[in-house]
């Protein structure tokens, strides 16, 4: 007689909870082979990269650098360290997947300011302003923005600010190419006047410097019925400076040599 009685087998494994976890990252944080002759490196060729990236980019993003987001990712926290030494933090939005490096200030006489500090123009800055309100105002993931909707962004500037209506609307063009460099707008290949807002106006604009910059937009409207009495280009004040979304590496200090339109001050925005 054929005995038929079978071992009661659990449906469903349950000791999970029990096995031994595996990292999510590499452990061996080890060079592997070097990279050049002489190289002393004491972090793999990835991690390398990914800290010259951070140094020399304004930004990296998941969605338009996918490989170099994925070592961030994975050397974050040796890269923190050794940004650390140089006077720079390592910013990274999980959510946006965008990392990007800013200086740390603090009272040392032998600091060295290493990022480029960036100087914008005045139309930049609350071109950035009005961006990162529509940006965070709006529930799709794909913004869009037509240069039509930027130029009319500006209609509480016109005529107390450029009577010159020709001359105001180049320079708010100007200020698109402006976004356009500092990848916070990025143009439609079938249509250039038509712009996809990127995440990265959201990373770096955060909601202290939308409140900063707010407060000294209002500044300078209500500064526009001065300019129109003031004598000439005197009329006409500074630009803002900034600190370069990510970083370009630079022997000099203080502010940038990018052309300056004369407008009137809107001084001390930085991010």
């Amino acid at each position: 007689m054929t005995d038929t009685t079978t071992t009661d087998v659990p449906d469903e494994f349950a000791g999970y909870d029990d096995l031994p976890a595996v990292p999510l990252t590499s452990a061996d944080h080890g060079p592997t082979v070097p990279r050049f002759d002489g190289d002393v490196s004491e972090l793999p060729d990835r991690a390398c990269w990914a800290l010259q990236n951070l140094l020399t980019r304004r930004h990296i993003s998941g969605e338009r650098q996918p490989q170099l987001w994925s070592w961030v990712a994975e050397f974050a926290d040796v890269l923190r360290v050794r940004l650390s030494e140089l006077d720079l933090r390592l910013r990274i939005v999980d959510e946006l997947q965008i990392a990007f490096v800013e200086q740390v200030g603090y009272d040392s006489r032998w600091g060295k300011r290493l990022l480029k500090r960036e100087t914008i123009n005045t139309y930049d800055a609350i071109l950035a302003l009005h961006l990162a309100k529509y940006m965070r105002a709006s529930h799709e993931e794909n913004v869009l923005v037509t240069r039509e909707d930027i130029h009319e962004m500006f209609a509480g500037v016109t005529n107390t600010i450029d009577r010159d209506l020709a001359a105001f609307d180049k320079r708010i063009d100007r200020a698109v190419d402006k976004m356009e460099e500092m990848e916070f707008l990025r143009a439609q290949r079938d249509d250039p006047d038509t712009f996809v807002l990127s995440p990265v106006i959201t990373a770096v604009m955060t909601a202290s410097v939308i409140t900063d910059l707010q407060r000294q937009f209002e500044q300078f409207i209500s500064s526009g019925a001065d300019a129109d009495t003031a004598e000439g280009d005197a009329a006409e004040g500074d630009t803002t400076d900034i600190d370069t979304t990510g970083a370009r590496t630079t022997d000099t200090d203080g502010a940038g040599d990018l052309p300056q339109d004369r407008l009137n001050t809107t001084q001390g925005a930085h991010w």
